[in-house]
């Protein structure tokens, strides 16, 4: 199943934040420069892409239905953004094999400030992962959102588990959000038409799963034919720590780093052994020095295995 933000045409979860946003916008009071700011995987980009098509779809046809949180599968603007050809919207994102959102990427983001806008609507600039923003992309990005042209409104989506540049903070207004694990939980089963709190095996389940968690695993375990009800975490783990594919994909590496985690957590609750906590710690910095310094996840995989797994 097709769970990426910019295809979800229902939105679950932000029905306050939405007509806050709404509200602001129609009494024309809405800020310019927008952060919104939570755990990853709860949907902030999702809830990004229906605001926006409630912005530039008002005059069309089949406009955003405020009603149902719902964007219409007819509806002119969603697919021009889909296809990213919308004259009023830009997304910057992190691209595939990069580990920074480039200055390139921000300079275009100047040029489309600098054009007119189509139909005098709102230009809308989208920032997904800012915090894989640099100093130079940063100082760059600066110089646009400090006076930005009339009309043209910067929405920033940050990941809050880490930290972005004070000076992109303290030019926004910052829209915190976060759900419940029960929150979570009851989103992602909507989504998928399951009860997933049946369909994985008690082990598995992480209290600190967000949406994405659940609906990546959902599409990883279903993809793969793997035996859902009955795959322990130690199963789980060992079955991606073998996975062919693991290198090649950032997402499933740190989901497993998640896994590794949760693994540890539960361990430690059963068994209350200083060597389980000393050998958590260990992993955690090294998956830290990992990611910071590119090093070989093949080698800490196969470590953690070895130490941890078959002990």
């Amino acid at each position: 199943m097709d769970f990426k933000p910019l295809n979800q045409q229902k939105l679950l979860g932000y029905n306050s934040l939405f007509l806050t946003f709404t509200t602001l916008l129609e009494k024309k009071i809405l800020p310019n420069k927008m952060i919104i700011s939570g755990p990853k995987g709860i949907g902030k980009s999702t809830f990004a892409y229906h605001f926006i098509n409630y912005i530039l779809s008002k005059n069309e046809m089949n406009p955003y239905d405020v009603n149902k949180f719902e964007i219409h599968s007819e509806n002119k603007s969603f697919k021009l953004i889909k296809n990213l050809t919308h004259p009023n919207f830009h997304l910057i994102d992190l691209l595939d094999d990069k580990k920074i959102i480039e200055i390139s990427q921000i300079r275009k983001a100047i040029s489309y400030s600098q054009k007119s806008s189509f139909n005098n609507n709102y230009r809308i600039v989208l920032i997904d992962n800012i915090e894989f923003l640099n100093i130079y992309s940063s100082n760059a990005l600066l110089k646009i959102i400090e006076e930005p042209n009339e009309k043209l409104i910067f929405i920033l989506i940050h990941n809050n588990s880490k930290k972005i540049i004070e000076t992109i903070k303290s030019r926004c207004i910052i829209y915190k959000k976060k759900f419940t694990f029960n929150e979570n939980l009851s989103i992602a089963n909507k989504l998928t038409n399951v009860n997933l709190k049946n369909f994985f095996s008690e082990s598995i389940i992480n209290y600190y799963f967000t949406v994405g968690d659940f609906l990546y695993l959902y599409n990883f375990l279903k993809n793969n034919q793997l035996n859902l009800q009955q795959l322990s975490l130690k199963s789980l783990l060992l079955y991606l720590i073998n996975f062919k594919n693991n290198k090649n994909e950032p997402e499933l590496i740190n989901f497993t780093y998640r896994l590794i985690e949760s693994y540890f957590h539960y361990s430690f609750l059963n068994n209350k052994n200083i060597n389980l906590y000393n050998l958590y710690k260990y992993f955690i910095k090294k998956i830290n020095y990992t990611n910071k310094f590119n090093l070989d996840i093949e080698s800490l995989f196969l470590e953690f295995k070895n130490k941890v797994i078959n002990e």
